[in-house]
């Protein structure tokens, strides 16, 4: 019985901490802005360029294992072969 009445004690006081670690968010203005994340998902980033990367791309870099390539402007488009 008295392993119960550890294990409530233990519930308690970490039910405690995490109420002082949502205190402390709010306080230091973690939900503040609810407005720009859930919109900043319509918005495209602009591309990156990785340094040491040229431009200028081969068909073994841009053919994945379904046959299909990335074209200018970013898209996956299927090959079409003719027999």
């Amino acid at each position: 019985m008295s392993v119960v009445f550890v294990l409530v004690f233990v519930a308690i006081l970490i039910a405690a901490v995490f109420l002082g670690a949502f205190i402390w968010s709010v306080k230091s203005g973690q939900y503040e802005d609810t407005y720009t994340p859930s919109v900043r998902i319509l918005f495209d980033d602009p591309k990156m360029k990785e340094p040491g990367k040229t431009e200028n791309k081969t068909e073994s870099d841009t053919t994945s294992f379904s046959g299909a390539t990335e074209n200018t402007e970013g898209r996956i488009s299927k090959h079409e072969t003719e027999n």
